[in-house]
């Protein structure tokens, strides 16, 4: 993981610069580790900063800059991925989903382990309008290996086009910031890190569930190189499987032909509302399960 690395402090004020204006904002810091992002928001005229740091070691050294800027640093001895992060935030900066963005900012700089099941928690929160979007559209600027940084941004038809690109920006206005070199680390981690912005949009582009979406999208993905017509006839039981397919594919307009990173999402709007009328038309449909249908299969065989 890349826990353990600090960044060089010209980094780490860049990475809060991109976070936006954070005059008199609330701010939440995922975990900050060593402390050299920690330095740069308390430098940035905030006017609280609450970090949830997991490794008991990085505890001393927060204590330290809570020390040294009196009232100003609140630190949560936690799992980012249990904490319940909208119990701190202060209710002033409550704003409505339809207003501004709140002035309440994540920034996060995780180990790769934790961002990637991390952003998608967020994102059905982000959903859900619950969690740490409930003050709002609150914005978030975190980092992630830079192929995972490329997926969350990527464009219709790109190579790195995937699951990610669409679970993100069906959501949220992403927005690829800038790319540290694994050289601005110490010590030097193999990779390359991307710095991606986050603002929820008022609207989201696919009006679903978010968990009919994920698993839509899953599906279509799981055959990334073939046509997106193979990852369609999976969410259907065999026995029904041509029928419904070609049903969903005639519903949503999309030809079956195109390969996954070539949908726009648009086209993933109307197949999600097209397999959402199939499932409210087909009773246990949403329930189906391809794997479990193999897995029944092979037992009788």
């Amino acid at each position: 993981s890349n826990y353990h690395f600090k960044i060089k402090s010209s980094i780490s004020d860049k990475i809060v610069r991109h976070a936006g204006n954070l005059n008199n904002s609330y701010v939440c810091e995922v975990g900050p580790g060593p402390g050299g992002i920690t330095r740069s928001i308390l430098n940035a005229g905030i006017a609280e900063l609450l970090v949830v740091e997991k490794d008991t070691r990085f505890i001393p050294g927060l204590q330290l800059l809570a020390e040294a800027a009196p009232g100003k640093l609140r630190i949560i001895h936690g799992d980012i991925l249990t904490y319940k992060l909208e119990r701190a935030f202060p209710k002033q900066f409550q704003n409505e989903w339809e207003g501004d963005p709140p002035n309440v900012h994540i920034i996060g700089n995780l180990p790769f382990s934790v961002s990637t099941p991390l952003i998608i928690k967020w994102l059905e929160n982000i959903a859900n309008r619950n969690g740490p979007f409930v003050f709002g559209r609150t914005q978030m600027t975190l980092t992630f290996q830079k192929e995972v940084a490329e997926r969350l941004t990527a464009s219709t038809g790109s190579r790195q086009r995937s699951r990610l690109s669409i679970m993100a920006q069906y959501l949220c206005n992403v927005k690829s910031c800038f790319t540290i070199p694994g050289r601005a680390f110490v010590p030097k981690p193999k990779v390359n890190v991307g710095v991606v912005h986050f603002v929820p949009l008022v609207q989201p582009q696919i009006n679903q569930p978010f968990k009919l979406v994920e698993k839509v999208v899953r599906h279509i993905f799981s055959f990334k190189r073939k046509y997106c017509r193979r990852g369609v006839e999976i969410l259907f039981p065999e026995a029904q499987r041509l029928q419904l397919t070609e049903q969903m594919l005639c519903l949503a307009d999309v030809d079956p032909t195109l390969r996954p990173g070539e949908l726009s999402i648009p086209q993933f709007r109307a197949l999600c509302d097209a397999y959402y009328q199939l499932c409210s038309e087909n009773q246990n449909l949403f329930t189906y399960n391809f794997r479990e249908e193999l897995r029944q299969k092979k037992l009788f065989h």
